[in-house]
């Protein structure tokens, strides 16, 4: 008989705590229609551990009240990174509860409320990257991934953008998830310009955009083919393995990717860096002639060809590579650059032997020459040194080294003209 009045007394509390619960999710509710978010949160707080036990449509009301309350606050800029995170999770847990439960109640507007963090998330990542805080950018870009692990770009954009915070610790899983995943991002881009806002717009579809175009609002129509990512993505998966000391892991990585995707001519390029990266020249050669069979126009291979050569003091080699990448593109800035760089090394040995000469009628003969070929120099880069600063006029070392030759060659009208623009 005494163990029936202590069932019943269980019974008693549990009731007591039911009604306790459903009182503090009606106060937190009251607390976020009156504005008070963060009074919301507080009171959920303290039902944190009973709703475990709560039926399944008090859960659902729990989480879908805790969720709103994470948003509003993230809404109004309050630690918002995280608070749009928490309001993500509780959305989550409510989906969940419903899905197992086989009732849907809030499950719809939670759904929308998680595709509106989902944007909020990418657009704060967006301002976050252009005012350099990269990190910041690359944890809001997985946290919209992880809210829609369908939409595997924000997974690339997260990894990608962790790699320019040097956050190789945070990219690196990120990386082998999307090597794991097999992503490649190859596509297909249809755009067209918003008359209202002047802004090119994306769509899912060309059918999509050509509606659009249809009813008024788009002009400007442009498809355009989305090349492969698994290069860049192996790449940097492999210059990360490096850095850690993981050469056979990186190389290892390139040569499944490349099994698993034999007509993805772009892993060729990632395997070809790692092994220049590791300073295995002759096997960077091989591979870099077996990616020109494929893609013969390629100019960033040829130019890094040049490279090579002029790493192995064969100027002539390396200056046929840049000129053969300038006629691919006549605007690879680069080899202007590495071109000028070559000549202007014939420079210093034309110095130091006019350094030894004397004062000798013999000296002063050969002092003259020798002027004679290094102002030849000078104006032998002067072509790839404007062209270079005519495709990067920010660029401060071209600018400088353009002034150095003109003052050497005593261009005065040149150098103030290259001067003022400097300013």
């Amino acid at each position: 008989m005494k163990s029936k009045y202590v069932i019943l007394a269980s019974a008693l509390l549990i009731s007591v705590a039911t009604f306790a619960q459903k009182d503090q999710i009606k106060s937190a509710e009251k607390a976020l229609k009156g504005g008070d978010a963060q009074g919301a949160i507080t009171i959920l707080k303290d039902a944190e551990n009973m709703v475990v036990n709560a039926k399944d449509v008090e859960q659902a009301q729990y989480y879908f009240v805790q969720g709103n309350a994470y948003l509003d606050l993230a809404n109004k800029k309050v630690e918002e990174s995280k608070n749009l995170s928490s309001a993500a999770q509780s959305y989550n847990k409510l989906i969940e509860v419903e899905k197992a439960s086989g009732k849907q109640k809030y499950s719809t507007q939670a759904a929308a409320s998680i595709t509106q963090i989902k944007g909020l998330l990418i657009n704060s990542a967006i301002a976050d990257t252009q005012a350099n805080k990269h990190a910041d950018g690359a944890k809001k870009l997985y946290d919209a991934y992880l809210l829609d692990r369908k939409d595997t770009i924000n997974l690339y954009y997260a990894a990608s953008t962790a790699v320019n915070a040097q956050d190789y610790d945070t990219a690196l899983p990120m990386y082998e998830e999307l090597k794991k995943l097999n992503y490649s991002g190859k596509g297909t881009s249809y755009t067209a310009i918003n008359k209202a806002s002047g802004n090119e717009d994306g769509f899912n579809t060309a059918s999509e955009r050509d509606l659009a175009i249809k009813l008024g609002t788009h002009e400007k129509p442009k498809t355009e083919a989305i090349p492969s990512k698994r290069g860049e993505i192996y790449k940097n998966l492999a210059l990360i393995l490096v850095q850690k000391g993981r050469v056979e892991d990186a190389k290892k990585a390139i040569a499944d990717a490349r099994k698993a995707n034999p007509d993805d001519s772009s892993l060729i390029l990632s395997e070809a860096n790692l092994y220049l990266e590791t300073k295995d020249f002759d096997t960077y050669k091989k591979l870099v002639g077996e990616a020109l069979q494929k893609d013969p126009n390629n100019a960033d291979l040829v130019f890094n060809l040049g490279v090579i050569s002029a790493n192995a003091k064969n100027n002539a080699d390396a200056e046929k590579y840049y000129l053969k990448s300038i006629e691919i593109d006549p605007n690879y800035t680069n080899a202007y650059l590495n071109l000028a760089a070559l000549k202007l090394e014939a420079e210093k040995p034309i110095i130091d032997e006019m350094n030894k000469l004397g004062t000798s009628a013999k000296d002063m003969k050969r002092y003259d020459v020798l002027k004679t070929e290094r102002e030849n120099v000078f104006k032998g880069v002067i072509p790839y040194l404007k062209k270079a600063h005519e495709l990067d006029p920010k660029n401060d070392d071209v600018s400088k080294t353009l002034l150095g030759v003109y003052k050497a060659l005593e261009m005065t009208a040149e150098a103030k003209a290259l001067k003022a623009t400097m300013n």
